[in-house]
């Protein structure tokens, strides 16, 4: 008997529909073909490179017969370290995934992007709607089998070139923050402008309105008064724009390169890739440089803007200067400032009176009278009055408190102490940690003695703080008396009418009594009652 087995009978099914791209393999199509050019930087040399590679990519895709020319996407000065910028980039990904592209050309990897994970993210997500990459220089075709692979490498080796590459960078700009070398954002900072020796040069417009700012502040106007003030007299913002912001005004005031000296790192990037950037808290080192170039304000008056910035920011809400009898009127009951409230608001008989800010609160009613604005005012012409008739021994007295003043010696000598003696303290520290890691001495002594040291510290970084503050004081007060004695030698104090200028630079405070009298302290120490 014959044990037979059944022929099997196989037909071969061709494939229809192309792996790539999914269309039918007997009709013959062309496949929409775009290129994508990619220049870093904002060189000429580069530039002729970026146009180079526009015009080749034209001619490369129109020369193919099996190939349909839709666009060349560019991307130009841009950075290929994340897509999120690439304007040109994301339209060409977004037309590919509507459909309107099959096949990417670009010049290499690192053109394409230089982060792997963007680059294999934007690859993949082609990938899934049959779009394919073409990269030239690696001969690497994403629909291949070894693209994907190929690709990974490739990308990892382009992102670790651009991490190289902003290490280096990096490195060369604390090397020149280490050498003392400054350097200023110039298209949008006022008042200076690159010298020909590569050094800040003063613009004297523009300083001009830098001293302003200054000025205005010290006068009591706030930030958004002051970019009000610029924006009336159409002074043109940094940039060169219409608009003044109060940030921008507040910048202008904080910002130690208008003294003449240089903070260097106040920021840095946190990562190569995103180009994140955070305030520098110490994370790496940063360099102050005195007398790095050309001042427009003079450090002691920069040092009273900062010290008035501090007051204002004790004084909290309650400071406005909107009104110039903000925080100037004390309550003699409380010690409180008075406010304003405005009566009858809606009506002919509306008026603007100030009162104490405490009077109907804490149980306790302060009995002192609410005021109206022009008595206010009247009692302050009258004041002048009195001042000129004995304004010469008036103004004796404010240039004898100027000069006593100006002396801050004593507190120069003991700020030096506690500079010393911080000194002192870190190089301790430093010792005790060299030898701790020669011969460890055990945790709980290390975290002990660590400990001490910062509270040590932090006693003497106090102390410092107060001693500057009272430097600063003292030459605020200092600076306020010099401008009433310049305003008392050039004009007369008799007027008839208020003087908001005169009342600022004059009064230091005005206690309310209960009887109603007003008590004014002078910039000089003076009271006089009205």
């Amino acid at each position: 008997m014959k044990l037979g087995f059944p022929v099997l009978c196989i037909d071969r099914i061709p494939a229809k529909l192309d792996r790539a791209t999914f269309m039918p393999l007997d009709i013959p199509t062309k496949r929409r073909v775009a290129g994508y050019a990619r220049v870093s930087t904002d060189s000429e040399e580069q530039l002729t490179s970026y146009e180079a590679q526009v015009s080749y990519y034209t001619d490369y895709i129109k020369s193919r017969s099996d190939w349909e020319f839709v666009s060349v996407y560019t991307d130009e000065g841009i950075s290929a370290t994340n897509t999120k910028h690439r304007d040109g980039f994301n339209a060409m990904i977004a037309d590919a995934l509507a459909g309107k592209i099959d096949l990417i050309v670009t010049k290499s990897v690192s053109r394409f992007a230089r982060n792997t994970v963007d680059s294999l993210t934007t690859v993949r997500k082609l990938k899934e709607k049959g779009i394919e990459v073409f990269f030239e220089k690696e001969n690497i075709y994403t629909l291949d089998s070894k693209g994907e692979l190929m690709i990974t490498i490739m990308s990892s080796l382009a992102q670790e070139e651009s991490r190289s590459i902003s290490e280096n960078v990096t490195w060369g700009q604390r090397k020149r923050m280490a050498d003392g070398k400054v350097t200023i954002p110039y298209g949008r900072f006022l008042g200076y402008r690159k010298g020909e020796d590569g050094l800040p040069e003063i613009i004297p417009e523009e300083a001009e309105v830098v001293r302003l700012i200054y000025r205005s502040f010290m006068e009591g106007l706030s930030y958004y008064k002051i970019a009000q003030l610029l924006m009336s007299r159409n002074i043109p913002a940094p940039g060169g724009g219409e608009k003044w912001h109060r940030r921008t005004v507040e910048s202008i005031l904080t910002n130690e390169k208008y003294k003449g000296s240089a903070l260097l790192q106040k920021k840095f990037t946190v990562d190569f890739l995103t180009k994140k950037q955070k305030v520098n808290e110490g994370e790496v080192p940063q360099y102050f440089i005195e007398d790095s170039h050309p001042p427009i304000i003079d450090p002691e008056e920069f040092e009273l803007v900062q010290a008035e910035i501090s007051r204002r920011k004790g004084i909290g809400k309650v400071y406005s200067s909107s009104n110039i009898f903000s925080t100037k009127l004390v309550c003699s009951c409380c010690g409180g400032f008075f406010g304003s409230k405005v009566w009858h608001s809606t009506s002919k008989y509306r008026r603007v009176i100030w009162q104490c800010n405490h009077k109907f609160q804490n149980g306790e009613k302060c009995t002192t009278p609410h005021l109206y604005e022009d008595d206010i005012k009247q009692k302050f012409i009258e004041v002048c009055g009195r001042v000129n008739s004995g304004k010469d021994d008036f103004i004796e007295s404010c240039q004898q408190i100027v000069d006593m003043l100006s002396d801050t010696n004593v507190l120069d000598r003991k700020i030096e102490e506690q500079y010393i003696h911080l000194n002192g303290l870190a190089a301790a520290m430093q010792e005790f940690i060299k030898e701790n890691a020669m011969r460890p001495q055990g945790k709980d002594f290390y975290s002990k003695r660590l400990a001490e040291y910062d509270a040590q510290k932090s006693e003497v970084e106090k102390r410092l703080k107060d001693l500057q503050s009272q430097r600063a004081a003292r030459l605020s007060r200092k600076e306020l008396l010099d401008g009433l004695l310049k305003v008392l030698k050039e004009n007369e104090v008799l007027i008839d009418q208020f003087d908001e200028r005169l009342w600022r630079l004059m009064v230091e405070k005005v206690t309310v009594g209960t009887d109603g009298i007003l008590t004014f302290t002078l910039r000089n120490g003076m009271e006089i009652e009205v």
